[in-house]
């Protein structure tokens, strides 16, 4: 039995989904991790996703003008990672690097197909001339030769495996209508063609193969909406230039009138597979949907439509499938069982549920679905027990059922109770909570409070979010929509707290909490509550306050300053502000803005939204990351007091990025023009006293060993000359 279960998006498509992919996704890769994907577009741009966070991990770019020519592959025994660009171009870097110009480059002689790599094998490159070369014996020499296998063919598809301790590398190509398969054993450096048998009217469309007891099993996708099998001893005595491979019909792709044409497929174990594709039925529109057959009973066993469309791309890694849908990328994940005539015909109950709580995006499901959620989830443990026949185990399991539906059936009979019973009654539901079930449970009680936000705009639990946001290990992927509804309630406290506790928030959020902070005046947020356990250390409050309201003498009068921070008149004070002598912001922003600092984001993803930033509030920002930087100069260690305190990469990191973003506009601001100088002064400074000190250090070094070697014990006056 084969079933499709929880579904989530992984990351968006196009400039403004985060990953960059408008000219679409080449290829899927697995990651060092069995919970890691490389992702390759088609253009200039590899990205690594951890799955179950929906969080990207890393993203290195070619420059501009070049282009990534084949699939970002990892090398699992040396954990980096291996590129080729402009067909013969190879690169090479570690998670570390960030700027792909200064990493491992290499000019190859020929044009590079595909790099496979396998955990125990490492990797290999496929050439277009049908060559192959391991990397290590491809690095040894760049500039080597490249024998060409083929002439006048094109490879189609190829896949790489381990059969015992030998690497195996499998191809097809075509030309002028025939299609030919190339088996390569690498250490035995043996090549066997074959060509595939013709079909009339039709021709293969996309293949997948594997490998087991010493035997190929190549398996076609045709146009004639079949599915055939193909097998190839890896053992060949004959010395036969070209031979023919018969194939066999596996499965025909129809059901009940309904045809499926499969654009790719993957092979899920010995009798599943999966194909995506459009299923027609005559008279009615085509609809795309992943499908899941049976291959030993020819049945489908289950689909999913898909209305937003696909790019006719499908991967599976680790039980996921990943595809395009829409402006997405997608993971579904599923699970296949024994196959068996009563699963394949539909007639066999559940004997097991997979503990998916971890993916489920508890945003999206309703009252009722959140009911039927926590029972498939808690009758795991049930369906899992053997039937005894024993009174008291029967006695045992009736006592504990109810308890494991209590979750979902209050929450739906929750649905119209008073709000002081409502919320009594989730704080219980949460306190009984036992693990593995407690993060289920939190996340539903805080999709309950959402869901009666959205629907009732006058109620707000402001304090018992605060109380679970605090009080429990909760992330971004948890409860999404929690975040949001604080940024439309503008709770800033919340905001804050979240920030420093989510470790997977979007850059999207980060950007629009940051757009929030530095938009709300100064005496708002004196009035709410704020924690300052990061800045009320190296802040005066008392003397910060005063600083706002204080007078400045100017030709002999004293005029009062303006509280409005939007004020764009250049006066002496926010002249002393530039200068990093005092905090332009008040103590509650100040810790507001150190949150956004803390939180964890990706240059790429974030630099499109912060170009978004009014430039009013780009100057503000960059103000106090001013401040900041000079704050951090005082200190021997370069390091800030207190709790959650920036730390001088971060100030660092994020006035690169906000200068990146902004240079243009606040070069042009009056305001601006200042600040820019004085920063550049102090930087300049700074550059100017490390280098005197690298000047110095050779010599406090002998001076330090000459210490060492001499312990004198009498009074003595030395006189060193440093040169």
């Amino acid at each position: 039995m084969a079933a499709l279960c929880e579904s989530f998006t992984l990351c968006g498509l196009g400039p403004s989904g985060g990953v960059g992919l408008g000219g679409g996704l080449l290829a899927l890769e697995p990651g060092p991790d069995p919970d890691h994907v490389l992702l390759t577009d088609r253009g200039r741009t590899a990205t690594l996703f951890k799955v179950s966070d929906q969080k990207p991990l890393g993203c290195w770019s070619v420059k501009h003008g070049q282009i990534i020519t084949c699939p970002v592959v990892c090398n699992f025994e040396t954990h980096e990672y291996i590129a080729v660009h402009d067909d013969k171009v190879l690169r090479i870097w570690k998670n570390e690097d960030t700027n792909l110009d200064k990493v491992f480059k290499a000019t190859l002689s020929a044009d590079v197909y595909r790099i496979h790599s396998l955990p125990n094998g490492g990797p290999v490159v496929l050439f277009k001339g049908g060559g192959v070369r391991t990397l290590d014996v491809l690095l040894e020499a760049p500039q080597q030769e490249i024998e060409k296998v083929i002439s006048d063919e094109v490879i189609k598809w190829s896949e790489a495996f381990m059969e015992g301790q030998r690497l195996v590398l499998i191809f097809a190509t075509e030309k002028d209508g025939d299609f030919f398969v190339y088996v390569q054993k690498l250490k035995m450096n043996t090549l066997h063609k074959y060509k595939l048998e013709q079909q009339e009217l039709s021709k293969p469309m996309s293949f997948t193969a594997y490998i087991k007891n010493q035997i190929i099993t190549l398996l076609c996708l045709y146009s004639n909406d079949s599915v055939y099998k193909v097998s190839i001893p890896l053992q060949q005595n004959t010395e036969e230039e070209e031979q023919i491979l018969s194939k066999s019909l596996l499965l025909n792709l129809s059901l009940s009138g309904s045809i499926l044409k499969g654009t790719s497929f993957v092979v899920l174990d010995k009798d599943h597979i999966a194909v995506l594709g459009s299923l027609a039925a005559s008279g009615e529109e085509s609809k795309e949907c992943l499908t899941i057959w049976n291959t030993k009973f020819q049945t489908l066993q289950t689909s999913k439509e898909l209305p937003l469309g696909t790019s006719g791309q499908l991967w599976c890694y680790e039980e996921k499938f990943f595809f395009t849908h829409g402006k997405v990328l997608t993971v579904v994940m599923y699970k296949c069982e024994t196959s068996s005539l009563a699963a394949a015909v539909g007639k066999l109950k559940d004997s097991q549920a997979t503990d998916m709580s971890s993916f489920v995006n508890w945003s999206t499901l309703g009252d009722e679905e959140l009911v039927v959620s926590f029972q498939s989830q808690q009758s795991v443990a049930l369906k899992s027990e053997s039937r005894m026949t024993l009174r008291s185990k029967r006695n045992t399991v009736a006592k504990v059922q109810p308890d494991t539906l209590s979750v979902g059936q209050h929450l739906l009979n929750l649905k119209d109770a008073s709000t002081t019973v409502f919320e009594d009654e989730l704080r219980q539901l949460m306190s009984k909570a036992q693990m593995p079930d407690l993060q289920a449970t939190i996340g539903c009680v805080i999709t309950a409070l959402i869901n009666r936000c959205k629907t009732n705009p006058q109620y707000y639990p402001r304090n018992f979010l605060l109380q679970i946001v605090q009080t429990r290990d909760l992330s971004y992927s948890l409860c999404p929509d929690l975040m949001a509804v604080a940024l439309e309630k503008k709770d800033v406290h919340l905001l804050q707290i979240c920030l420093q506790r989510f470790p997977d928030i979007p850059e999207e959020i980060t950007y629009a909490c940051l757009k929030v902070f530095l938009s709300i005046s100064e005496a708002y947020l004196q009035r709410i509550d704020v924690n300052l356990e990061s800045v009320i250390c190296y802040i005066d409050i008392e003397f910060n306050n005063k600083e706002v309201k204080s007078e400045i003498v100017e030709n002999g009068f004293n005029t009062e300053l303006e509280q409005d921070i939007w004020d764009t008149k250049v006066t002496k004070e926010t002249h002393l502000m530039t200068e990093g002598e005092f905090c332009p912001v008040g103590p509650q922003k100040a810790a507001l803005l150190n949150a956004v600092l803390h939180s964890a984001y990706s240059e790429t993803f974030l630099l499109p939204h912060l170009k978004n930033l009014p430039a009013q509030q780009a100057v503000l920002f960059l103000r106090y990351l001013y401040y900041l930087y000079v704050k951090c100069s005082e200190k021997i260690n370069t390091t800030l007091p207190g709790i959650h305190s920036p730390t001088i990469n971060q100030i660092m990191d994020w006035m690169c990025l906000l200068l990146d973003a902004h240079f243009t506009v606040m070069v042009m601001l009056p305001e601006a023009k200042e600040l820019l100088s004085d920063l550049h002064k102090f930087v300049r400074a700074q550059v100017r006293f490390y280098s005197e000190l690298n000047k110095i250090e050779g010599s406090l070094r002998e001076l330090q060993r000459l210490n060492r070697q001499k312990d004198s014990q009498i009074y003595s006056i030395e006189v060193l000359e440093l040169i």
